[in-house]
């Protein structure tokens, strides 16, 4: 590892962090449902734990509807947004985050796809929690940590909100044109109540910074040129100590299939772009369902009670390629054969959760239940009717106990055990005839695993606190590329070793301070896999995945600071190195590629309220350049960084809030991250050059 450039910048920052004159305030008690499965102070949890409320939300919404944008912008350490429907290669401390929305799993970790980031109209969130570095209180794929979407709550009496938005490029006001509309009612009535929404959003086409098109993701997926459509529903019934709540949510998201993309030169730095035309089959596609139906009880057996049940159907449609891939050929179907895969997952789950406080009168509170997930995931090529992926069945019992310590003035001990029992099931298969048209036996290996965390937070009168903790992570490999994949004879699912689960190790440190008109934090985490995995691109541009050691560590800092009463500045800084085991000789010894690892990033920002009605936030990124090295110390890739600035405006203006946002605010000419660590001609994409949306919101 080289811990070393990590360990000292660490020390540069905790410097400039005990360096500042601090007065003594108050902790204030934020709450944060993610991190223990019940409502906890954020100030009590041995995490780092980013909360992104609704506010910092419509900011960032302002500037762009891109998710994945919204989470690098305030967590540094999310790796920058692809800008596409895909989000391959985007991790959180160097490993894969778990998506979730109200703790329903949107991930697929059976088959990768990469689209886990398109599940929900961002406007429908209330808020977003982060929690950083692995960990295993929701269960399966959270090597990276956990990303809860927290959909929004019906009202206490009756409203309704409308928003419109637009937003276009210069370069062409009409193509680039984007609109929006979303409407929701809200009421309650006696004991129940209810929330219904609509969104509806059509993309258009996007322009670099020199005014040429961006090239068109057909594959993949492209959020350019595209439609959106989103329903939601979450109504709730209480009584006593009670609530039944049902929330469903269908989000559809397709390309229009109406640009084909244009091949750039990587060498002759030459982008991607586009011309208009069509492609046979469909358009990239994410069609989703998630539903759940909660019941919670506060006071049953001097417990409270939560129990979900929930479903998620998933069906990820890749485009066309303009030219045939080779992967996809067979010969009894002829030459020049065009095919497109879908990715299917159906997950069906329980989460049981049991709190007591004070047990036996002792400051101990435990919590304990378990959690039941079943997941069928398959990839089909839809214009054949063949199978890429044949018929996963994951079946997982969990149950889990987690205990709190208080007995110390200003200290809060926790630790926690879970035990992961799952099953793969995989019936006999035959791969792809370009794969050689292996016949592959099935099986169904079950895995055990054991899994443990500690933590400790102390506190002191001063508003300091630190904090550290251990945790561990399991996770199945992206089981879909691997089965896919297996070109020899007499391979079995029971024997092959590549199926063999993920354990991922976390260990951090950090301390905080929140006082009046400051707050801080810095953060030292290394997270390591004996038998993690890698993604590692063919010649035929398909990735595979290699399963080698990996280590993961890194520094996050942050600082907001109430300069005035009407000034807030911030400042966010992620730094991280990865390493993997190239040669299988038990130790690390090249980079991991940017396909796994996120730059090291400044973010600054500076928010003004002007008067009442009138307030701007300005924000910049800063990506640093990075040297990705292998075995022999040799530079087999670079990437040259970029700082881009953004601008929002918010004015209170009948009775309602109009937006201005202005991304790209220098008009920045850059390659995008994926481009320069991934070299491919056919996705050497640039990124957005300057764009402005405009939106209107009334609740009434």
């Amino acid at each position: 590892m080289k811990t070393s450039r990590v360990v000292s910048q660490a020390a540069l920052l905790c410097g400039a962090v005990f360096a500042v004159d601090l007065l003594a305030a108050a902790i204030s008690e934020e709450v944060v449902v993610t991190a223990a499965r019940i409502e906890k102070p954020l100030n009590t949890i041995p995490n780092t734990v980013t909360i992104i409320s609704e506010l910092d939300l419509q900011q960032q919404l302002a500037v762009s509807n891109d998710l994945s944008s919204v989470l690098g912008n305030l967590v540094p350490s999310f790796s920058p947004s692809r800008q596409k429907m895909t989000s391959a290669g985007e991790s959180l401390r160097g490993r894969k985050p778990l998506y979730m929305i109200d703790g329903i799993p949107q991930s697929n970790p059976l088959r990768n796809g990469g689209r886990d980031g398109h599940t929900i109209d961002p406007h429908l969130l209330e808020r977003v929690e982060v929690l950083h570095g692995a960990n295993a209180i929701h269960g399966l794929g959270a090597a990276g940590g956990i990303i809860n979407l927290i959909t929004k709550k019906p009202s206490d009496e009756l409203e309704q909100s409308i928003r419109v938005e637009t937003g276009f490029q210069s370069e062409d006001v009409g193509d680039s044109a984007d609109y929006g509309v979303s409407y929701s009612v809200s009421n309650r009535f006696d004991q129940a109540d209810v929330l219904a929404s609509v969104s509806y959003r059509s993309s258009g086409l996007a322009y670099d910074a020199n005014g040429d098109i961006i090239g068109v993701d057909n594959t993949q997926g492209d959020t350019m040129d595209s439609e959106s459509l989103d329903l939601f529903l979450k109504t709730g019934y209480n009584w006593d100590n009670q609530r039944l709540e049902l929330m469903v949510n269908r989000y559809d998201i397709e390309g229009n299939n109406e640009y084909i993309s244009v091949a750039g030169d990587v060498d002759a730095d030459i982008p991607s772009s586009a011309v208009k035309g069509e492609i046979d089959g469909e358009g990239a596609r994410n069609k989703v369902m998630t539903s759940s139906l909660t019941y919670s009880h506060d006071d049953l057996l001097s417990h409270s009670l939560r129990v979900q049940a929930f479903r998620q159907d998933f069906e990820a449609t890749y485009g066309a390629e303009v030219n045939p891939l080779a992967t996809f050929q067979d010969p009894a179907y002829g030459p020049g054969l065009l095919d497109q895969s879908q990715n299917n997952s159906e997950k069906t789950g329980l989460k049981i959760t049991l709190a007591k406080e004070s047990v036996a009168g002792l400051p101990v509170s435990l919590i304990y239940g378990v959690d039941l997930l079943e997941d069928e995931t398959w990839q089909a090529l839809i214009q054949t009717g063949r199978t890429w992926v044949p018929e996963t069945r994951y079946e997982n019992v969990a149950p889990y106990l987690q205990a709190e310590f208080t007995g110390i003035e200003r200290l809060t001990v926790t630790t926690g055990v879970r035990y992961e029992k799952s099953r793969l099931e995989v019936d006999d298969f035959t791969t792809l005839a370009s794969y050689g048209s292996q016949f592959v036996e099935g099986g169904d290996p079950d895995f055990s695993e054991t899994l443990y965390n500690y933590g400790a937070t102390y506190k002191f009168d001063s508003g300091w606190r630190v904090f550290a903790n251990y945790a561990e992570a399991f996770s199945m490999p992206d089981v879909g590329r691997v089965l896919r994949g297996i070109n020899t004879p007499g391979q079995s699912v029971e024997t092959f070793l590549d199926l063999e689960p993920i354990l991922t190790e976390n260990t951090e440190l950090g301390v905080e301070y929140e006082g009046g008109d400051l707050h801080m934090q810095l953060s030292y985490y290394a997270s390591d896999s004996d038998f993690g995995q890698r993604l590692q691109r063919g010649v035929d541009g398909i990735y595979t995945v290699k399963r080698e050691q990996t280590e993961v560590d890194g520094i996050e800092f942050r600082v907001d600071w109430s300069a005035t009463d009407v000034d807030l500045l911030g400042l966010r800084y992620a730094g991280a190195d990865g390493r993997y085991d190239s040669d299988q000789d038990g130790k690390v010894d090249s980079d991991l590629g940017g396909t796994n690892i996120a730059p090291d990033r400044i973010n600054a920002s500076w928010q003004r309220s002007w008067t009442d009605i009138l307030s701007t936030r300005l924000q910049v990124s800063y990506l640093m350049d990075r040297k990705f090295r292998n075995s022999d110390d040799e530079v087999v890739n670079e990437f040259e960084g970029y700082t881009t600035v953004d601008l929002t405006t918010d004015l209170e203006l009948f009775e309602g809030r109009l937006s201005f946002g202005v991304q790209n605010l220098t008009n920045r000419d850059y390659y995008t991250y994926y481009s320069q660590v991934s070299p491919n001609d056919v996705r050497n994409f640039k990124g957005m050059g300057r764009s402005f949306t405009l939106s209107y919101q009334r609740s009434f």
